[in-house]
């Protein structure tokens, strides 16, 4: 519902002066023609057949021949919304169930599905839909189809106690990490006001930790029943499959499975109107007050949504939108807006929200919101506003349709429309009336549904309030469920055929008249140009005693221009579809462009002028250092943001990459100036640090002529900056570290240790090696804190692959109760797997056939390419690496891949970070075996920016080393 906070807090634009409206039209009038919508919506079309198995499934078939690989998609007509009283949370609890195996399949259903390469593999739960889903080999698609049919026909008898009893502990802690982070409670709120307790709508998809406990085995059981016929299903098949051979695997494989009872909606009329605004006030651990107002509003086969959408658009979801000029940039009242209308099937959802600036009074803000919404209801959208919105959406959506499943990709697209509107064509009528939309059409849609009394929800810092999900359960030895064996009533799991090998464009490299590389690659799936302008910069260049210089550059570098002050910057980008973006990882500080390849040549322009002559305006710079400094202190309201502070100075003090603190030192980002900016983007964001990557469906000698125009007399001056590495002479102290966060449900726990292993060096040995301990879903540490023990909801490991270094680090989100002995589990895991049990031969083949299965599906989308040419060259890798990277995976053994491992991984060097309720945690390090050190989350950041830590040994601590 909510932009991230902590994603878009720094990032935003500015408002600079009452003469932006003068200099708006003049850089409007001036920009290059833009592509009309009509040649953007045109080139949208996924061609479909559909047909029907006597069954009832129905089955949507779109022939895409880019790749070796076929999404496989079922979306199940039950959700949330079809959970009556009693069991809230059954649809969402059964998408876990269904991945455990079924009756001729047993055992965990990633495990196939890795063998073959699988990709996008995973399921979802909503209001309206179940769905499962993942994108395998053509070679495979018997076996994904395979597995699909049998949990959809034959399920019950593979769900035992100890399954049920597994993954409603499993479900209960993905609850709590939602709770767990700022702002958690207030989706319960916001449901709760603005439906009746009675309405299909009226409760969250994740359900209660009530009626999950109150779950038996009679009761999924018959609610698998009585949902989960063939025909109460959507089969999509998109990728490289035709019709023909569709219909005759799907009736092989489904085409047996009897109908069941028929999902019926239910009654959900959009309520009606509340007799006059209504607010509630609701404390949590935060550092910003956050208003927000939502309206109940049509779904999405209504006429209204597209106008709406729009809507939302205009008033907060575009980087020019009235929320963000008036509230953030003008009145400087908040430091981050948004708006959204949210459909879904039968209903749908409008919010607009604000966190407050610190300081600012949350009662005007409140005020000024109603404002600005009356203005707008008063008089409309302008027809430029719609237009920006309406083309800023469809070049999106042009770029997520170039995959074919996942999340968003072409067989998401004609699963919802058959799935919510019996029409899996149903996109082309939403884009149609998305690009017929005109400022009448939104003014009317607006005036009837927002005119109407909100309801608002603040949420104030303070101590969280009380409430009953909180609870955890007593704790219960659960034995892991027994392995099933086959039925066999259908025969063994298909073999998988010769899987094709992966084709990667062919990369070139080129100059630029100034010296500047460019590194470019032809993809023609999408008429769309992605390019990246990466500079040897990143967190290691951060400035050591003012840390956050980096991250207050690149919130200012889109501030405005010699050209363009920021408000024409962004209409000029929103009237083109592109988007222009920073980012940073530890080496390299990026500037990103995504357009429609039809309107490259106005928007690399703008791109180029950002990058070049950056403004940097002074009088903005207390704007967007009060967003950066909102963001730090939300960063320390958050595990995540806590750990990430933490974990990187204490693995290697001395490193480049310690200075990896979040948004910054807060008391150094206060302190700096415009000089302090405009010297770092001189020594860093330079064209001799920098390089140019591209993925487009335009040919080089174009692309080239493009860059060369932008960028090819850009001239460097003064001096550039170095980064140094220092070799490491400070050996890693064991010990936890708990940061100390009252009232937490969940502890995060983070660990790390050094490798002596540098990005640069061959990693695929101990990349490999890893897949079976932390790598991967079927890993040891997630297997044995999620599946057996089912204390987390996830946990994972891996190398964090930075040019000059490679630690190892783990993740684990715990139940609080469980937080010592999840520990001391995760200890046992590492050393026993560079002890005495190493990757077993079965893991090491499924890491091999899984790595090299899954490489077209791994480089399906020119993101995925444009991502990999840059990992090359940070690497030092050829630009062919992929090409021939399943030879090197398949030379290969077992061995080698163990020794690897064990020299890399040592369990004695890990030192572990652990957030969380020391009430409740403290108590439990003892038996850990470690020393234990403590530290208030308020002291994470000491006076100087460092982490601030004060000792206290647990008894028994010291015995251990």
């Amino acid at each position: 519902m909510l932009k991230s906070f902590l994603a878009a807090g720094v990032a935003a634009v500015c408002f600079t002066s009452p003469a932006f409206a003068q200099t708006a039209t003049a850089a409007a009038k001036a920009a290059p023609a833009a592509a009309p919508v009509s040649s953007l919506v045109s080139a949208i079309d996924i061609p479909y057949q559909q047909f029907t198995l006597k069954n009832g499934l129905h089955v949507v078939v779109h022939t895409d021949r880019k790749a070796p690989v076929v999404a496989v998609s079922v979306w199940y007509d039950v959700g949330s919304k079809h959970e009556p009283k009693g069991k809230t949370g059954f649809a969402h609890l059964f998408e876990h169930l269904m991945f455990n195996g079924s009756e001729n399949a047993p055992g965990d259903f990633f495990e196939p599905l890795q063998q073959v390469g699988a990709t996008d593999s995973n399921g979802t739960t909503y209001y309206d839909r179940t769905n499962y889903f993942e994108t395998v080999p053509t070679a495979a698609l018997d076996r994904a189809l395979f597995l699909e049919s049998d949990r959809m026909g034959y399920l019950t008898g593979a769900i035992t106690q100890g399954v049920l009893d597994e993954q409603r502990g499993v479900v209960q802690n993905e609850k709590r990490q939602g709770d767990n982070q700022p702002y958690g409670l207030l989706r319960y709120k916001l449901n709760e006001g603005l439906f009746p307790a009675s309405h299909p709508y009226g409760h969250e998809t994740i359900g209660s930790m009530a009626d999950l406990d109150a779950a038996t085995l009679t009761t999924v059981k018959d609610w698998f029943r009585d949902h989960y016929g063939p025909n109460n299903a959507v089969l999509v098949l998109a990728g490289d499959v035709d019709v023909a051979t569709a219909k005759r695997l799907v009736e092989k494989y489904f085409g047996a499975i009897p109908a069941g009872p028929k999902s019926v909606a239910p009654a959900a009329a959009i309520p009606t109107a509340l007799p006059g605004p209504s607010s509630e006030v609701i404390k949590d651990n935060v550092a910003a007050t956050l208003i927000v107002k939502t309206w109940a509003v049509p779904g999405l086969n209504d006429d209204a949504a597209e106008a709406l959408d729009v809507a939302a658009g205009v008033l907060g979801g575009l980087e020019s939108s009235r929320f963000d000029n008036e509230l953030v940039k003008r009145e400087k009242l908040a430091v981050q807006v948004s708006a959204e209308n949210e459909s879904f099937a039968q209903v749908g959802t409008f919010s607009i929200s604000a966190v407050v600036r610190p300081g600012a009074d949350p009662a005007v803000v409140s005020r000024r919101m109603d404002e600005i919404l009356a203005e707008f209801l008063k008089n409309g959208p302008s027809a430029d506003e719609v237009n920006r919105y309406v083309t800023q959406t469809v070049s999106r959506r042009i770029g997520g349709l170039e995959s074919v499943g996942g999340f968003g990709g072409k067989a998401v697209a004609l699963a919802e429309g058959a799935l919510y509107s019996n029409d899996p064509g149903y996109y082309k009528k939403q884009l149609a009336r998305l690009a017929a939309q005109t400022p009448a059409s939104v003014k009317a849609a607006a005036d009837k549904w927002l005119s109407r009394p909100s309801y608002s929800v603040s949420v104030v810092p303070g101590k969280r309030d009380a409430y009953a999900e909180a609870k955890v359960p007593p704790a219960v030895q659960v034995a892991a469920a027994p392995e099933q064996a086959p039925k066999g009533t259908r025969g063994p799991l298909p073999a998988v055929g010769q899987v094709a090998g992966l084709s990667f464009p062919k990369v070139e490299r080129a100059k630029l008249s100034n010296g500047i590389e460019l590194v470019y690659a032809q993809r023609g799936t999408v008429p769309m140009t992605q390019a990246v302008l990466s500079f040897d910069a990143g967190v290691a260049a951060d400035v050591a005693d003012k840390l956050g210089t980096q991250a207050l550059t690149l919130a200012m570098i889109d501030e405005g221009t010699r050209e363009l002050n920021s408000v024409a910057l962004v209409e000029a980008k929103e009237r083109l579809g592109a988007s222009i973006g920073t980012g940073s990882s530890a080496d390299r500080t990026t500037l990103s462009l995504r357009v429609p390849s039809a309107n490259l040549a106005a928007a690399s322009q703008i791109w180029a002028d950002v990058a070049r002559a950056p403004a940097f305006p002074e009088g903005e710079l207390g704007r967007v250092k009060t967003q950066q400094l909102t963001a730090i202190q939300q960063e320390l309201t958050s595990p995540e943001g806590l750990a990430r502070r933490v974990l990187p100075k204490l693995i290697a003090p001395n490193s480049p990459y310690a200075k990896a603190q979040g948004s910054g030192d807060p008391r150094a980002v206060q302190a700096l100036t415009r000089a302090d900016l405009v010297a770092f983007q001189q020594a860093w964001l330079r064209p001799d640090k920098a390089k140019i990557f591209v993925v487009s469906d335009r040919p080089l000698p174009e692309i080239r002529k493009v860059m060369e125009q932008r960028f090819g007399d850009w001239r460097a001056s003064g001096a550039a900056g170095q980064k140094a590495f220092p070799r490491v002479t400070e050996a890693t102290r064991p010990r936890v570290v708990l940061i100390d966060r009252p009232d937490s449900p969940q502890s995060l726990i983070v660990a790390g240790a050094p490798t002596g292993l540098k990005g640069t060096d061959e990693l695929l040995p101990v990349e490999v090696g890893n897949d079976a301990l932390g790598g991967s879903f079927l890993g040891r540490i997630n297997m044995d804190l999620r599946e057996t023990k089912h204390w987390s909801y996830g946990a994972f490991g891996g190398f964090r692959r930075y040019e000059m270094a490679a630690p190892y680090q783990v993740q684990a989100p715990v139940q609080a109760n469980q937080t010592g002995p999840s520990i001391a589990a995760m200890r046992g895991d590492i050393a026993g797997y560079v002890g005495q049990q190493p990757m077993t031969q079965p893991e090491f083949d499924r890491a091999i056939n899984g790595a090299t299965r899954s490489l077209s599906g791994d480089f399906e989308t020119a993101g995925d390419v444009l991502n990999a040419m840059q990992q090359n060259d940070l690497y030092k890798r050829p630009g062919d690496y992929y090409a021939t990277i399943t030879q090197k995976y398949r030379a290969l053994t077992l061995p080698q891949v163990n020794a690897a491992t064990r020299a890399a991984i040592d369990p004695n060097k890990f030192v572990w970070v652990v957030v969380g309720d020391a009430r409740v945690v403290q108590p439990q390090l003892g038996a850990v075996g470690l020393p234990v050190e403590v530290m208030p989350a308020a002291s994470v950041v000491s006076p100087t920016g460092a982490p601030a830590v004060s000792t206290a040994q647990s008894s028994g601590a010291a015995a251990a080393r």
